[in-house]
């Protein structure tokens, strides 16, 4: 199995879990304003996620892309983060 597929899918267990563990926590609070506020901290974990799973993943195709093609697709993944944490 190649290592940087096991580490993005790892990433990714990861923040599946972390996901997981927020909504059982949310239920155990049993009030509004703090799930709220546990909600608001998983607003912080999915784009950091994003911002590793792929760079793992384009540390993986380095070799195989050139220069120009990196700077296309971090354009993209800063385009896509501008959209998300733009207030």
């Amino acid at each position: 199995m190649d290592k940087y597929v096991s580490w993005m899918s790892g990433l990714r267990l990861l923040s599946g879990s972390v996901e997981i563990a927020a909504a059982l926590i949310m239920l155990k609070l049993n009030q509004v304003d703090k799930a709220l506020a546990v909600n608001s901290g998983l607003a912080f974990v999915g784009p950091t996620i994003l911002i590793l799973t792929t760079a793992v993943g384009l540390t993986g195709m380095a070799e195989q892309l050139s220069w120009g093609k990196l700077g296309w697709i971090g354009c993209g993944v800063a385009i896509l983060l501008f959209g998300i944490l733009k207030k």
